[in-house]
């Protein structure tokens, strides 16, 4: 069986880019057992609440929900367990630097297969504050007004 091209999203973090100024992204990979890997094909994740921290000089992510598989038996995996995530060193001793003096934190904006091979999008993120959200929402709605106007101007309607 030839092995899968591209990238399929399993699940993403849209309250994490509201919640949170994404600075950089980082893709790591994940070590999964073999349910997990079947629960994820099947498209089931959830990454609310889910965080990332370093321990030991690794990356571990917290609080990921991938429901046990269907059709596992005894050997099915637990939910909410902890994951390492797979980074080259170099990344690893950035992103634990970053997040120590500069009051960053890690999260997963998305899961997905790439080529085959289940990966996390970290993002290096500072929180937001409630003025920022709506300064945010604000800029967003301006723009879609300038759109909307444009789009009528073009038509001849104004």
């Amino acid at each position: 069986m030839p092995r899968e091209k591209g990238r399929k999203v399993v699940a993403s973090n849209r309250k994490a880019r509201h919640d949170y100024t994404i600075l950089d992204t980082y893709e790591a990979g994940m070590a999964l057992t073999g349910t997990e890997v079947k629960s994820l094909r099947a498209g089931r994740a959830s990454l609310v609440d889910a965080f990332a921290q370093v321990k030991d000089g690794e990356i571990w992510l917290y609080a990921m929900h991938i429901p046990e598989y269907t059709q596992g038996t005894w050997t099915n995996h637990e939910p909410r367990r902890t994951r390492k995530l797979l980074l080259k060193r170099g990344e690893i001793l950035k992103l634990s630097g970053k997040v120590r003096e500069d009051g960053l934190t890690m999260v997963p904006l998305q899961v997905y297969f790439a080529d085959g091979w289940a990966k996390v999008e970290i993002g290096l993120a500072r929180g937001k504050r409630d003025y920022d959200k709506r300064h945010d929402l604000a800029k967003r709605d301006a723009a879609k007004e300038i759109s909307k106007a444009l789009g009528r101007r073009s038509k001849g309607m104004d």
